[in-house]
């Protein structure tokens, strides 16, 4: 069993997506690294949270990000209050609502895209 989980994602602009994901989600900074072997990196999260996300950015060979319509990130909230302010947090972030292509998540989500064309959908429900 693994202790701890990292989604680790390439992306065009290491702080235009912290602020995006801080700002929506409310993840803390939780370390960073500059030029390592070419890459610099952001990790974000919630210390008491058993995953986080690491946003890279390669300064010699740049990856583009490609993501499809299914690379999803799905983050569930029971509370509806705590999930329509988090919707809210999203779009004042600079997330983009849109449609999701899978119509599961229409029926208790919403579905947002970054800057990248990475998609959140935030899930009115309890997981389980």
């Amino acid at each position: 069993m693994f202790s701890h989980m990292r989604i680790a994602r390439p992306v065009t602009s290491l702080e235009r997506s912290f602020l995006m994901y801080s700002r929506g989600l409310g993840l803390q900074r939780l370390a960073d690294f500059d030029d390592h072997q070419g890459f610099s990196g952001i990790m974000l999260g919630r210390r008491e949270a058993g995953w986080h996300l690491e946003f890279t950015l390669c300064q010699h060979h740049p990856v583009t990000p490609l993501q499809t319509e299914e690379d999803l990130l799905v983050l569930y909230y029971p509370d509806n209050h705590a999930w329509e302010q988090t919707c809210a947090s999203m779009l004042d972030a600079g997330f983009k609502a849109t449609a999701s292509f899978n119509p599961y998540w229409e029926v208790n989500g919403r579905t947002f895209v970054d800057a990248d064309g990475y998609r959140v959908v935030i899930q009115n429900r309890a997981w389980g």
